[in-house]
């Protein structure tokens, strides 16, 4: 089934979306900065370039993904964002996007509680923190989350 990681083209983005490149089925990349496209494409992975606090421009690459994979980080590090100033508001955006492309289930990376926007009683939802773990272990929680039957309810 398709998935796509929202924030790809940061640090642990990019080792999320390596791992996720074994897997059978898509994988899709969302990233604002055009280089990291080019290492993504060859990897065979399809790349959407725009705006991380577009809703339109995540629901639009996000169309048909099973799985979406948010990188807390992307909503609050040092790019560009022309339609939202906070995290919070990219996160809403985010959701809406999510919505949009009707996503079964999102996987939350980072720390805090996922954001109320993503909560929904018809999408599966599952975090995983990131304070005081290796990348490996973070990258083999997301596969393994991406991959379940189902979530478990303590994500």
């Amino acid at each position: 089934m398709p998935v796509i990681v929202i924030g790809a083209d940061t640090a642990l983005g990019a080792e999320i979306t390596n791992g996720l490149v074994p897997r059978d089925g898509e994988v899709r990349a969302f990233v604002t900065d055009p280089e990291a496209a080019g290492a993504l494409r060859d990897l065979g992975i399809k790349v959407a370039i725009g705006d991380v606090s577009d809703g339109s421009h995540v629901g639009g690459a996000a169309l048909n993904c099973f799985c979406a994979i948010l990188i807390a980080d992307a909503t609050s590090d040092d790019r560009e964002r022309a339609f939202a100033t906070t995290a919070d508001e990219v996160a809403s955006a985010w959701a809406e996007g999510i919505d949009d492309a009707a996503v079964s289930r999102v996987v939350w990376v980072g720390d805090g509680p996922i954001p109320k926007a993503f909560l929904s009683a018809e999408r599966e939802q599952a975090s995983v923190p990131t304070a005081g773990r290796t990348s490996a272990d973070i990258v083999d929680r997301v596969l393994h989350l991406e991959e379940a039957a189902r979530v478990p309810e303590d994500g």
